[in-house]
């Protein structure tokens, strides 16, 4: 499964909108409810999927889906089969 596939069913779960189309361009403010709660719950949605967690440098840097994928492919987790 692709990382947008494993990745999609979280931002679904976690924004509560099941039609939630995810996209390397997607940011916070193209979701009504991305905000700071739901943007913690995602993170934590996502280390757990993953099995890593993010550096504060990681998470500070993020400002849109792009940035999250090549997050996850610096640390080889784009090739890791799901949990």
């Amino acid at each position: 499964m692709s990382v947008i596939g494993r990745l999609t069913p979280i931002f679904r779960d976690v924004f509560g909108d099941p039609a939630l189309v995810v996209t390397p361009e997607l940011k916070a403010d193209a979701v009504p409810t991305w905000d700071s709660l739901n943007h913690i719950n995602l993170i934590v949605a996502i280390e757990a999927e993953f099995d890593f967690e993010f550096t504060a440098e990681e998470l500070g840097s993020m400002t849109k889906v792009a940035d999250l994928l090549t997050i996850l492919s610096q640390r080889g987790l784009d090739r890791v089969a799901p949990s």
